[in-house]
């Protein structure tokens, strides 16, 4: 990517990333290169630790509590926090005005609805509350029934996409798909059997 800046890529990922799909519309190498930025910065980091750079405290907090809910680590895999989804999020937010405003402006209304239902923010609320929250923000129905929701549906919507993106094309992500590239076998056994559970 000689010729190009890194600030100019991340503007990339984010241009008409909007209507779905980060991924539909970059290739893999930029994900790769914004990841590659995120655990520079953490290794010249004194403590080691991604500096938010739009989100403030309380909503990056948020962010990864949510990150967190959308891909949790299980008995086989890493979640999207470990695979660095709240850090992806917050530096393509950081370049783009129209992530700025939905993701910032689905945090504070996903407060503001807790704080309405619950008397209290999200990050307050106990575990049910926020699988309860985010159930009704999770199907795009549930605004057909109930219109004040359509913000926090648009918003979760984004959000999961850009979560189920920033996991899937990092090393922990790529290594939880046991993709093995465009590699030639001699022998194809077939797909493993799903697991049951």
């Amino acid at each position: 990517m000689s010729g190009i800046s890194r600030r100019d890529v991340l503007r990339n990922l984010t241009v008409g990333a909007l209507g779905g799909s980060v991924m539909n519309i970059i290739p893999i190498e930029a994900a790769e290169l914004a990841h590659q930025m995120v655990h520079q910065e953490k290794a010249s980091s004194p403590a080691g630790k991604y500096a938010p750079k739009f989100f403030p405290a309380a909503e990056y907090q948020t962010l990864t509590v949510l990150c967190d809910m959308i891909i949790p680590k299980d008995a086989k895999s890493a979640g999207a926090v470990e695979g660095g989804a709240p850090e992806f999020i917050d530096l393509l937010s950081s370049e783009n005005e129209e992530y700025q405003l939905l993701l910032g402006g689905g945090l504070m209304w996903l407060d503001n609805f807790c704080t309405d239902r619950y008397s209290q923010t999200f990050l307050q609320c106990q575990p049910t509350q926020r699988k309860e929250a985010l159930d009704l923000i999770a199907f795009k129905r549930n605004a057909k029934t109930d219109p004040s929701l359509s913000q926090g549906v648009r918003f979760f919507g984004v959000l999961r996409h850009m979560t189920t993106d920033a996991f899937y094309t990092s090393k922990i992500g790529i290594d939880d798909l046991q993709y093995i590239g465009n590699t030639a076998l001699a022998d194809f056994p077939g797909c493993p059997p799903f697991p049951q559970e």
